[in-house]
């Protein structure tokens, strides 16, 4: 079993929507929330935009509630005022996230290993995480982009349609509720994503007049 050795503390989510996700705190002031602009995105409607925030100061790692809508609880205690963290803490968001802390100097089991897999772009659809070659997108991608790359990585090639892209990155949204520019905005972020580790390759196409695909050839 392979082992991430976290020069950094790492976040691992034990609850929720994005169980399994794991991320590693990689800037000093690291914003969770449900926000596009977040460090860590949660797509939960229960979720404030920015909800929680996790920052250095002194050598050692606080968390905060960014007076959130629902609340943010360290070790089942609601927080009032930033707290110190410690390894093994327990950050819960609204109810409905469970997030666990690991310190800089713990050592993050990864039962998934990128090299047993083909293909230069992979993923690892239990936690949600996105590899290029042997180098994993981080931060993780937000809900939307990976539910797209995931559909255009299952359409193995194919041109997926806007209306597929609909029904797979806003289930829960009328076909004529999302519009064109939301469509192309969001295919444009994860173009820049995925172009963050691997800047030489464009991966998704844009098929005029039909729709998108992915290109890993």
């Amino acid at each position: 079993m392979a082992k991430l050795i976290a020069e950094r503390p790492v976040l691992t989510v034990e609850e929720g929507e994005h169980l399994g996700l794991r991320v590693v705190v990689d800037s000093d002031s690291f914003i969770i929330g449900r926000g596009e602009e977040c460090n860590l995105v949660l797509n939960d409607r229960a979720i404030s935009r920015q909800h929680a925030r996790l920052y250095r100061e002194g050598g050692a790692y606080y968390v905060e509630d960014l007076a959130s809508k629902n609340g943010t609880w360290l070790n089942g205690e609601a927080l009032t005022q930033p707290h110190v963290l410690s390894d093994g803490d327990k950050i819960q968001l609204a109810r409905a996230v469970r997030i666990g802390f690991a310190e800089s100097d713990a050592t993050v089991e990864m039962a998934f290993d990128p090299t047993r897999l083909k293909g230069r772009l992979i993923l690892d659809r239990d936690a949600r995480r996105v590899f290029i070659g042997q180098q994993e997108v981080i931060p993780p991608l937000s809900l939307p982009q990976y539910r797209l790359l995931q559909l255009l990585m299952d359409a193995a090639g194919a041109v997926c349609t806007r209306e597929q892209v609909v029904e797979t990155v806003w289930p829960e949204a009328a076909i004529e509720g999302v519009s064109e520019q939301a469509i192309d905005a969001l295919v444009r972020r994860l173009r820049d994503r995925l172009a963050e580790v691997d800047p030489d390759r464009q991966y998704v196409l844009t098929v005029r007049g039909h729709g998108f695909r992915l290109d890993q050839e």
